[in-house]
């Protein structure tokens, strides 16, 4: 189960990275909620790390990041992810409050399946969008990954 989990991650990040690069090119063509979803991103999969830490997380869910943070915030998240994914029990129970104060409790199998389905649902939308202002998206399903 983690060598699988490993390779979502190991996906979620590639399509992240490529997106980033994506949107450097795209540069001021880029339409402004597009950034914005993608930093939410970034940001929600930092906050689930932190609450499987213990620790309080240090960006908001909807802050905005400067583009040219993308690919650390992005390259941090993989990397503490990897390490919770090889140390942890994946069954193990995660208690925690979400974002209105509300206390629940999940599994971290379930918080890293959450974060890969949540980045493709993200990432769709982007896509979305560039469509809408005449951008051709780039590729971010999980089989043409594999492919």
């Amino acid at each position: 189960m983690k060598d699988f989990f490993k390779d979502l991650y190991a996906y979620n990040y590639h399509s992240n990275q490529q997106l980033c690069e994506d949107f450097e090119k795209k540069g001021s063509l880029l339409p402004s909620k597009a950034i914005t979803l993608f930093s939410h991103i970034l940001n929600a999969h930092h906050i689930w790390i932190k609450r499987m830490s213990g620790f309080q997380p240090d960006y908001g869910l909807w802050q905005e990041h400067n583009m040219d943070t993308f690919k650390t915030v992005d390259t941090v998240n993989y990397d503490v992810s990897i390490h919770i994914i090889e140390q942890s029990d994946l069954n193990t129970i995660v208690y925690y409050n979400n974002t209105k104060g509300e206390a629940f409790q999940n599994t971290v199998r379930d918080i890293l399946f959450h974060v890969i389905n949540h980045s493709t649902y993200h990432r769709a939308q982007i896509a979305t969008e560039f469509r809408k202002y005449g951008l051709e998206p780039i590729m971010t399903d999980y089989i043409f990954y594999r492919r």
